[in-house]
């Protein structure tokens, strides 16, 4: 990871130009453009993600991005939310109000709600990397960190009150240990019921108390934010600090047992055979893809870790010379899937090593005739500059391995 004395001041819309990763155009306001270098990191946080979801037993699912006004209503967004809605009339049916979709919560209901459900059935995961969009005030847009389209890790688990504890605490863990990985420090916060708030204050009550045993329970120190919860339910927010020292509000964990299960008549069949109402959890681990995206690249100062790294290595041939070995480097990295690039531009390999330092490039790799005789790379390693002559299938080996590893 980067240094604070690294990234000071560094802005990762600057970074995102560097190493073209993404730009913004006056066409869509709020809305990046991801270029393929940027594709990749994205690709792989969402491979990330699916993984974390199917080790926990998150079931994936994909819901429309219009949807009628009245699914709003019902959830109460259209009172509490709505000057953040983009919406429309049908220009075909003048009776029809569309909404494009701003959150997936409401939506998830319709699934659950397919079919009837038991207490066995319970806790039912059900988790959405869904594209949504926002209508921010212009004058509040800034890059990746307040935009008007975004991608949220969302999932909704509909659960008994009894389960509720437990769950909390596997999903402060998930949390705790994905932010952990990539150098972050965590802390907790819990947030309180609002004055707008949905619901009895008893049922709020009930809802902080099992989210405060819940973190109690987990061994998490946390913070208060009175009222500052969800209009449906109080929240567990975790904030995570930069190597720039700021404070970001990103993962949280909320309880609901007002907006889904009452609005959207949710409910399972208890061992008795009658009808409960469940509870259920709000979940993100990121918040959104593009706030955590420019909020690692101002921690890392674009130096990202070696598995998220759009280009792992670089080859760099000393002559035309070497040009049919580079290439041929080149294909056995491909085809063990490390992400390569040669550079064969007529220029000094001074120039060319620069080139490859600027853009972050974990490793470059340069072939000269002492390496094509001993079918071998000099390894050049982020950070640490020349680390000695390897055989090819050396450095495959050690280069799958931190890969793998995500080190």
């Amino acid at each position: 990871m980067a240094t604070p004395k690294e990234t000071t001041k560094q802005d990762h819309r600057d970074i995102g130009r560097a190493l073209d990763l993404f730009s913004f155009h006056e066409i869509a306001p709020g809305a990046p453009f991801w270029h393929p270098k940027g594709m990749v990191i994205f690709k792989e946080l969402e491979k990330l993600a699916r993984e974390i979801n199917e080790q926990e037993n998150y079931l994936e699912i994909s819901t429309p991005l219009l949807v009628k006004k009245e699914v709003f209503v019902k959830s109460g967004h259209w009172e509490h939310y709505r000057d953040n809605m983009f919406y429309f009339a049908n220009p075909r049916d003048e009776n029809e109000m569309l909404v494009v979709k701003p959150m997936n919560c409401p939506e998830s209901t319709y699934i659950y709600n397919s079919r009837t459900r038991s207490y066995r059935d319970l806790p039912l995961r059900l988790a959405e990397i869904g594209r949504l969009n926002r209508n921010e005030l212009s004058g509040t847009l800034g890059g990746l960190f307040r935009v008007r389209q975004l991608t949220m890790d969302d999932a909704h688990i509909y659960l008994r009150p009894d389960q509720v504890e437990e769950e909390v605490v596997k999903i402060v863990d998930t949390i705790r240990n994905f932010y952990d990985m990539f150098g972050f420090k965590t802390t907790f916060v819990l947030a309180t019921r609002p004055k707008d708030a949905l619901g009895s204050k008893n049922e709020w009550d009930m809802a902080e108390k099992a989210l405060e045993n819940a973190l109690g329970n987990a061994g998490i120190k946390f913070t208060v934010a009175e009222g500052e919860g969800a209009f449906y339910g109080p929240k567990i927010e975790a904030h995570l600090q930069d190597s720039q020292g700021r404070d970001w509000q990103m993962g949280t964990a909320q309880l609901d047992l007002v907006m889904l299960p009452k609005q959207f008549d949710v409910f399972y069949i208890d061992e008795k055979g009658e009808q409960k109402m469940p509870w259920v959890i709000h979940r993100a681990i990121f918040g959104s893809f593009e706030r955590f995206i420019g909020v690692l690249l101002e921690h890392t100062g674009g130096a990202l870790p070696l598995w998220l790294s759009p280009v792992q290595a670089i080859i760099l041939p000393i002559s035309d010379k070497q040009n049919e070995w580079a290439e041929k480097v080149y294909g056995e990295l491909k085809a063990e899937g490390v992400r390569t690039e040669i550079n064969k531009n007529n220029e000094t390999l001074g120039k060319k090593i620069r080139e490859a330092e600027l853009q972050k490039i974990p490793y470059i790799l340069i072939v000269g005739e002492k390496e094509e005789k001993n079918d071998a790379v000099a390894v050049r390693q982020r950070g640490k500059g020349d680390i000695g002559q390897m055989k090819v299938k050396e450095f495959l080996k050690k280069i799958k391995k931190e890969i793998s590893s995500k080190s």
